[in-house]
């Protein structure tokens, strides 16, 4: 007889075993274990999906609400480092020991009724239990997938967030925005709010939104942002704030994200009271690794966890905001079902020197196939590319090569960014700079 799981890291590697699939589009499952457990929420829930921002949506929205003074719990995936980054409790990241005995529930409910859950859903369920146990005031879940039939869509949202809607996991959403769009409109509920902060929603998103009476707001129709370089403003239904500072978040595409905030947080404002302090204080203090993360240092070092065409879109016009650099280095590792090709030619005009890694995932592109794809479509001489088997070893090889003023840019996927992230956050020193 085996032992049965005990710590975090025995429940997750139970978690990988339990389905043949490691993603099964669906609800009844979970939704059959859930109801076992008794599963619901007292507290108004806020459900943010999209293909990009999401991440960035959650966390704006929790730092506004923690500066408000509410209990906030988040539930975000995937993590960088470790997996109790997922669940965040009034900032904090829970603790290994309270996700243990929550997969133990869960465990319980399952084996009871004979369901097979992925390790995605299993996992889902004990989060989603730890936090209904841990008297919030609000919870801020963010999709993994899709939306529709995504794990977390079994909570019904007191409010719905729509960031953006892009070509990403295509194989199981659609070949297009549309069907895409259609998928991620399913968090949406009948007559409560839903904000769509992509300036150009597929009309799928807005078909579905008329169809069930859903209460939309509009990125340009029902709110709008103006501002120079110094500050921005906010006006929707019925409130407006003015002379705001930027989000801490860089890359400017985050003002989108911090639109589609101030709205979902007007929409709910019977439920969830926010003084204009806290939102400013909230933009000023908010953090989240791995977007867009400029780290000082020499040469400059840039983390952002872009891995679709249409983030990878964004990382380069941010780039290209951030003035001249002699050499931009690129370490890159991504998963081998993404469009590869368009997301390299995103950036090919931006970089000198690339670094391509593995990953420690099968779903990933091993280096060397990244460095043939990209040998492949390569027209400038002056570059030059190299394969390594981590991360970090990509890394180590770009500072070697890598001039005081250039830059390095590392990108691609979570665990790309995780993997330099290991051991906390490097500080560069040029090797000729002292190391002060």
């Amino acid at each position: 007889m085996t032992t049965p799981p005990h710590t975090l890291n025995e429940w997750l590697a139970h978690a990988e075993q339990l389905h043949p699939k490691s993603i099964d589009m669906g609800l009844d499952r979970v939704k059959t274990v859930a109801a076992l457990m008794g599963l619901q929420f007292a507290c108004p829930v806020i459900t943010v999906a999209g293909t990009n921002g999401k991440g960035s949506t959650c966390a704006m929205l929790e730092s506004i609400l923690l500066q408000a003074g509410y209990r906030v719990g988040v539930y975000t995936s995937p993590h960088l480092v470790h997996f109790e980054e997922r669940l965040r409790l009034n900032g904090a990241s829970v603790e290994a020991s309270t996700l243990a005995v929550a997969f133990e529930r869960v465990e319980r409910a399952r084996v009871e009724t004979g369901m097979s859950l992925t390790y995605f859903e299993f996992s889902t369920l004990a989060i989603l239990d730890v936090m209904a146990g841990s008297g919030l005031d609000v919870a801020i879940l963010e999709v993994g997938l899709g939306g529709r039939l995504d794990a977390v869509n079994i909570i019904d949202a007191d409010c719905a967030v729509i960031t953006s809607v892009d070509l990403d996991h295509m194989e199981f959403l659609g070949p297009d925005r549309e069907s895409i769009g259609r998928e991620k409109a399913g968090i949406m509920r009948t007559g409560r709010p839903v904000v769509v902060s992509d300036p150009m929603p597929p009309q799928s998103v807005l078909d579905h939104a008329r169809d069930i009476d859903a209460d939309i707001w509009r990125f340009g129709v029902d709110f709008n942002v103006s501002g120079d370089k110094q500050q921005w403003g906010w006006a929707g239904r019925g409130r407006r704030y003015s002379g705001l500072a930027y989000p801490a978040l860089r890359g400017a595409n985050q003002l989108v994200n911090a639109a589609g905030v101030l709205a979902a947080l007007t929409a709910v404002r019977d439920k969830l009271p926010v003084t204009a302090q806290s939102v400013r204080n909230g933009f000023a203090f908010v953090e989240l690794p791995g977007r867009f993360q400029i780290i000082p240092g020499q040469p400059t070092l840039v983390l952002d966890v872009a891995h679709n065409p249409h983030s990878v879109a964004a990382l380069a016009a941010n780039m290209d905001a951030m003035g001249y650099f002699p050499t931009t280095h690129a370490v890159f590792g991504a998963m081998a079902d993404k469009d590869l090709t368009l997301m390299l030619g995103k950036v090919r005009p931006l970089i000198d020197r690339w670094y391509f890694t593995d990953l420690p995932t099968s779903r990933a592109e091993s280096a060397e196939r990244l460095l043939d794809k990209w040998l492949r479509n390569n027209a400038r001489e002056d570059v030059t590319a190299s394969a390594y088997s981590t991360p970090v070893l990509a890394l180590a090889a770009a500072i070697e090569a890598a001039d005081p003023a250039d830059r390095i840019i590392v990108f691609g996927s979570f665990y790309t960014v995780g993997g330099i992230l290991q051991e906390g956050i490097p500080r560069l020193h040029a090797k000729h700079m002292p190391n002060i």
